[in-house]
């Protein structure tokens, strides 16, 4: 099989699914056997697009249908007859199945088959954290709108990584300030089908409280907009680690955004079907950590713009980590923030530790 391993999130079948057989037929059920003819002939501008969806639907069920195959070849033990095809068929249903990046719409999520329709016993906590994750926004930026995801883990104070705080705030030694011309918010909608007209939940970020030395980690204070509103309570980030962290069911919240130079391109097409840039919910599980290197590992299937977002316990919906970037086959890094409940800049954030 010298295909495998290719994901972004570097998962096996075998890990991530629980019943081979059963994940197996309800994808071969799903697939679209027939392409219907319309009645009425599309008019001739339309044609092409029509085309080109088809022959893309076309696709997806011949490497899904490949998938399958070596799924059933994987539950009789004959893994050494899995051919190229069938491999890539594997990961597809891997990234499309196992790891799912779902779109959030209206603060809320559709129900999932297989072994994440435990989600739906969860949906009122997860709803919870969702409308406590927004999008990094910034004006005056030379070249960029938004820059990535934040969290709530203080009254007004949000989450989210150096390296996306150093595109609007720059240190003069005594502290960190704005870069001149340059404004960031923190807009927590953003969602798949809404128009940006349509407005959401702001919070305008007021101060760096910030950026910290050893970690990808910054602190920002945020207020509502002048008109009115009100910030949600903050998110519960973990004070301690659950004692089973490998293998650990998570979830991440953020604004994937197509970032070809770290991820496979057909890969990043099977999950997130060329939307990019909203919220999602992208469930998956912690796989290490690397005490030596304050390193938490986990294999949600996340791109750039999840730079920020939170990695939330999916038993008790505390945040574990903050998600700061991924190695391409190797899986994605987290700081494992129950590790720095006594940091100097978290107290005096007064970060809410649970």
């Amino acid at each position: 099989m010298a295909r495998r391993g290719r994901s972004p999130v570097a998962t096996d079948p075998e890990r991530v699914f629980t019943d081979l057989r059963e994940v197996a037929q309800r994808v071969r059920e799903g697939l679209w056997q027939e392409f219907p003819e319309s009645e009425q002939e599309l008019p001739a501008h339309e044609q092409p697009a029509g085309q080109i969806s088809q022959y893309a639907q076309q696709e997806r069920d011949r490497v899904l249908s490949a998938g399958v195959s070596g799924l059933e070849k994987l539950a009789e033990g004959r893994e050494d007859e899995i051919s190229d095809d069938e491999s890539f068929g594997l990961e597809a249903i891997v990234l499309l199945e196992g790891r799912p990046a779902i779109l959030v719409q209206n603060q809320d999520f559709a129900s999932q088959q297989g072994d994440w329709a435990v989600l739906d016993g969860h949906r009122a906590a997860i709803r919870e954290s969702i409308a406590r994750v927004g999008r990094v926004e910034v004006s005056g930026h030379a070249s960029l709108d938004w820059i990535g995801t934040a969290f709530l883990v203080a009254p007004d104070v949000v989450m989210t990584n150096r390296h996306v705080a150093a595109e609007f705030a720059r240190g003069d030694g005594a502290g960190w300030t704005f870069q001149q011309g340059v404004s960031a918010r923190v807009d927590l909608a953003e969602e798949y089908g809404v128009l940006p007209t349509d407005g959401g939940p702001a919070f305008e970020v007021v101060e760096v409280l910030g950026i910290h030395e050893d970690v990808d980690m910054a602190l920002l204070r945020v207020v509502p907009p002048p008109a009115g509103g009100t910030l949600p309570t903050p998110l519960a980030v973990a004070a301690d680690a659950p004692p089973d962290l490998p293998g650990h069911p998570v979830y991440c919240i953020g604004y994937p955004a197509y970032d070809g130079r770290r991820n496979e391109p057909e890969s990043m097409r099977r999950i997130f079907m060329d939307i990019y840039n909203v919220k999602r919910l992208q469930p998956g599980t912690a796989t290490e950590l690397a005490t030596d290197r304050a390193v938490m590992k986990h294999d949600c299937s996340t791109l750039g713009g999840n730079s920020g977002s939170p990695v939330l316990d999916l038993m008790d919906h505390r945040v574990l980590g903050l998600h700061y970037g991924g190695r391409y086959a190797f899986g994605n890094y987290a700081v494992p923030l129950w590790q720095m409940t006594d940091d100097p800049l978290l107290v005096r954030a007064e970060v809410n530790f649970v």
